[in-house]
């Protein structure tokens, strides 16, 4: 009996490593790739398959089936889901039927809320934590393109099997994916948080790219700022950080492409609905909750919700 895994969310993350796995098990009779998707990229995919553009190559792939229909779709055993944070409800309603109380979830979202907000969907299943880093985006519907060479994934989870999470970690490793089955995932998740989080507010507050909020001292203050109250609600909630993790930050930040973006500021820049409560909002709450002061997310919210983007 075939391993049934599904592709939720066909965008930067989703596209690009759900493209490797149908590459690698395109001919597989223990594995099958279901690509979930709707509307232009469902299309775009059936026509011509799903592009992937590296920087000197690019590749063409083809899922053993694409559709958004749960009858289609059938039963799954693994569902990695990446699509916006503010789409993980209604994503996951149309698919509901296509999920059993052993199928294992693996969120890869640019938040930290997602497990959680899964689980109170599927109080039974086997919800896993991860996150990537990744500079990909979607160039056209079917089309993703993918930046540098630098991609790494890293999942885990305190409550499923050990030997579930190696059965996955050898799925992707057959498919070429370089991931890390983390044991302490929640602060692996939350140090690629305090990342994204803090460049994505700096960049759609300042519209400026990583260039412009690293080579500003001013904007690169505002960042600094922002990155020391995320960390100081990271703490407050007991994970254990780096002593350094606000100058690995910055060279993670450093080392990244310098006329590149966040996907949130490039979705603002598009006119396209944000994650900014996934990435803002939350740590002002989160704040809020452990009497933790975050006046520069506070006001860089202020100005986001006041664009009627959100």
């Amino acid at each position: 009996m075939k391993t049934r895994i599904g592709i939720l969310g066909l965008g930067g993350v989703g596209g690009y490593f759900g493209g490797l796995l149908a590459k690698a098990y395109a001919d597989s009779d223990t594995i099958e790739i279901v690509f979930i998707a709707r509307g232009e990229t469902k299309k775009a995919i059936a026509a011509n398959g799903l592009k992937i553009i590296l920087d000197e190559s690019e590749m063409i792939v083809f899922p053993k089936l694409l559709s958004d229909d749960a009858e289609k779709i059938g039963k799954l055993d693994y569902l990695i889901c990446a699509t916006k944070t503010y789409d993980i409800e209604t994503s996951f309603e149309s698919i509901k039927d296509c999920i059993t109380s052993k199928t294992i979830i693996l969120p890869l979202y640019n938040g930290v809320d997602a497990t959680e907000r899964i689980l109170n969907l599927f109080p039974e299943n086997n919800v896993l934590q991860g996150c990537v880093y990744i500079v990909s985006m979607i160039e056209s519907p079917g089309v993703i393109k993918k930046i540098g060479h630098y991609e790494k994934l890293f999942f885990g989870s305190k409550n499923t099997s050990i030997s579930l999470l190696k059965e996955l970690q050898s799925i992707f490793e057959n498919a070429s994916i370089e991931s890390y089955l983390v044991e302490n995932i929640e602060e692996t998740v939350w140090e690629k948080f305090i990342f994204i989080s803090a460049l994505a507010s700096a960049t759609s507050y300042l519209n400026e790219n990583i260039g412009g909020i690293l080579n500003n001292p001013n904007n690169k203050a505002i960042y600094i700022s922002l990155l020391n109250e995320i960390t100081a609600v990271a703490l407050a909630k007991g994970l254990a950080m780096p002593n350094d993790i606000i100058v690995q930050t910055i060279i993670k930040l450093e080392k990244s492409p310098q006329d590149n973006t966040s996907s949130m500021h490039r979705d603002l820049l598009a006119g396209h609905k944000i994650e900014v409560n996934s990435l803002t909002e939350f740590v002002v709450k989160e704040g809020l909750k452990y009497a933790v002061p975050t006046p520069m997310y506070r006001m860089i919210l202020d100005k986001l919700m006041n664009s009627n983007i959100y």
